[in-house]
């Protein structure tokens, strides 16, 4: 059996593809740059996004498990990704949600085989966001001192394979927590300690922080949404719930995990000498 994982090369994508090699499944990954994919031999890559479903004819042919992460730019086309992959003989559809049950994740619940959503809080690869500020500066600019239930990206990708292989799952929308509830400055002192630097948390305005985001690329209304959130967070997202380790049957990864396998790349840059 075959399983394509689109956006394979992404945050979660990456993990998913991983995860299913691990286990000695046949994976096929979708993504837009094959080229700068680095995958393992036996991971069939192809060109594409699944943004644009009516070209991925070839890309879903054979394939029995599909995994879609809701991106930008998907909500319009990416019932048409759904009905397509049902034609084309998909029995089961896991997917990570976008922060809410929007057209993609309706569809894939009205598709009529196997499903699971994926509904994880905050990722813990967020923290790069703070790379070039810490490395250049010592510093961290957010606008709230906010807790969150921030959950590592491995765990999403070892549920997502969990739910594509195993029976049990179908139907079912599982919240996915890291094993703490952090705020800004307790994810800063970890940093801190793994690092050997001290890093300040300097407070900036709403609207910066929104001017910030939207200077990426984000439309205003994401990046007023985005925002939003971290102003007032839901119960969700502050609440620490063991899912990860019910489906996995291991406790979740910690943040404390996750920087010790990035911490490099927060290191204040070297002067040569």
């Amino acid at each position: 059996m075959t399983t394509l994982v689109t956006g394979a090369t992404g945050n979660t994508g990456r993990h998913v593809v991983a995860e299913l090699v691990r286990r000695g499944e046949r994976v096929r990954a979708l993504t837009r740059n094959p080229a700068a994919a680095a995958f393992p031999a036996e991971v069939e890559i192809v060109g594409g996004t699944h943004t644009a479903p009516e070209e991925l004819g070839a890309a879903l042919d054979g394939v029995d498990r599909l995994h879609v992460t809701v991106t930008a730019g998907l909500a319009e086309v990416g019932p048409e990704l759904v009905r397509r992959a049902v034609d084309a003989g998909v029995g089961r559809i896991t997917v990570v949600w976008g922060g809410w049950v929007g057209p993609v994740e309706q569809a894939v619940a009205e598709s009529g085989v196997e499903w699971t959503r994926l509904e994880p809080q905050e990722f813990m690869s967020n923290t790069l966001t703070w790379v070039e500020s810490i490395r250049t500066e010592g510093v961290v600019r957010e606008p709230y001192d906010f807790p969150s239930a921030l959950v590592h990206e491995a765990d999403i990708g070892e549920v997502a394979a969990i739910a594509l292989l195993e029976d049990g799952h179908a139907g079912r929308a599982y919240n996915l927590t890291g094993p703490e509830s952090l705020t800004t400055r307790e994810r800063i002192a970890i940093l801190s300690r793994a690092t050997g630097r001290d890093i300040a948390f300097v407070p900036i305005t709403h609207e910066q922080a929104v001017e910030r985001l939207m200077a990426t690329g984000v439309s205003r209304a994401d990046a007023e949404y985005v925002i939003g959130w971290y102003a007032a967070p839901t119960e969700d997202a502050t609440t620490v719930v063991d899912t990860v380790e019910r489906v996995t049957g291991r406790a979740a990864r910690t943040f404390a995990q996750w920087v010790a396998e990035h911490s490099a790349r927060f290191e204040e840059p070297r002067i040569p000498v």
